[in-house]
């Protein structure tokens, strides 16, 4: 049955899609509202932005500075506490080492750590860790094998059967301290420790031996990446492992170096007369495939700025100015 002639029809339903044109300016008029409204809202954004700048961000505060009274306050909730300090303490760390700054300020690290290990007296990663990042040298690190040495005696106080903090404590004074003596004592003292591994003992007897301290070095770092547990210790193992190769290679390219200026009596600022002569391949590599440097001063082999190696641990490389990382010293050569 029709409904209506089809005329008729048609005429209804294009009725029916087209909105009135009372409509449509009404939309049109709305939509021009919105688009002036959001154009004066980013105008009071950049006039606020410009008049009232941001604070600058506070400076990070320890509201409890002793760890015992941490421990009395945190109950029965005291394990739970000691992590929460503990992942404070290593982004506290992370965030002061990576933003920049040209001198920042570790204050906060060894209190963090205190609090972290009073809370958790067997808390092994924090002690362990913890005296890696307190001796880690400035500015990479605070500086501070002091610290190092504290929290791992605090350690040990605790926790008579870890003879791993005697040995870490050991490895403080050898590294950092370039005491060996005193790093013979400790590889001694961790020797009696009971379940010490059996080459404590030879450990002990090499520091006093007649070996280079980069042959003492290399025998400790390849004892910690071969021994270590975790894999933080072992990847920081191989860092210091290629940074000693490098400076084996650097004094082979010294000797290079050296013959070149006797034999011409001058010395190069690159390797191109060393490579032209057939003394070298090409431009020498480091163990991570960047290219050694000429220091500009001494016109000695170095790292360049750009290797993951640079700075150089100064007092194991031979000929070197004091200051590590300082411009114009091998440890510190520019691009």
């Amino acid at each position: 049955m029709s409904s209506g002639p089809p005329a008729v029809v048609g005429r209804a339903r294009r009725a029916r899609r087209s909105p009135p044109a009372d409509s449509r300016r009404g939309v049109a008029a709305g939509l021009a509202v919105v688009i002036l409204l959001f154009g004066a809202a980013v105008a009071l954004q950049v006039y606020r932005d410009r008049a009232f700048p941001r604070p600058e961000p506070t400076v990070e505060e320890l509201y409890l500075a002793s760890g015992d009274t941490a421990r009395r306050l945190a109950l029965s909730y005291q394990a739970l506490l000691a992590d929460v300090y503990w992942i404070r303490a290593v982004q506290y760390f992370g965030r002061t080492r990576l933003e920049g700054s040209a001198r920042p300020s570790y204050d906060l690290l060894y209190p963090l750590l205190d609090i972290t290990t009073s809370l958790d007296p067997a808390f092994n990663i924090a002690y362990r860790f913890g005296a890696i990042f307190l001796s880690e040298g400035y500015p990479l690190g605070p500086g501070r094998p002091d610290q190092a040495v504290a929290l791992l005696d605090k350690g040990f106080r605790h926790n008579r059967h870890k003879w791993q903090y005697l040995y870490d404590k050991a490895f403080v004074y050898y590294w950092w301290y370039r005491d060996p003596e005193a790093a013979a004592r400790w590889f001694g003292e961790a020797a009696e420790v009971p379940g010490s591994p059996e080459w404590m003992p030879g450990l002990a007897a090499f520091m006093l031996s007649q070996s280079t301290d980069r042959q003492r070095a290399r025998v400790l770092w390849e004892q910690i990446y071969r021994g270590s547990e975790h894999e933080y210790m072992q990847k920081n193992a191989e860092h210091r492992l290629r940074q000693l190769d490098a400076m084996d290679v650097m004094d082979r390219l010294d000797a290079l170096l050296d013959r070149y200026e006797r034999e011409t009596g001058s010395r190069p600022s690159n390797w191109a007369p060393l490579v032209t002569r057939g003394w070298l391949r090409g431009v020498p590599l480091d163990p991570t495939g960047v290219p050694f440097a000429i220091d500009p001063v001494d016109r000695r082999a170095a790292v360049s700025r750009d290797s993951a190696l640079f700075p150089l641990p100064t007092a194991l490389a031979p000929d070197r100015l004091a200051g590590e990382g300082a411009p114009g010293t091998r440890n510190g050569a520019g691009r």
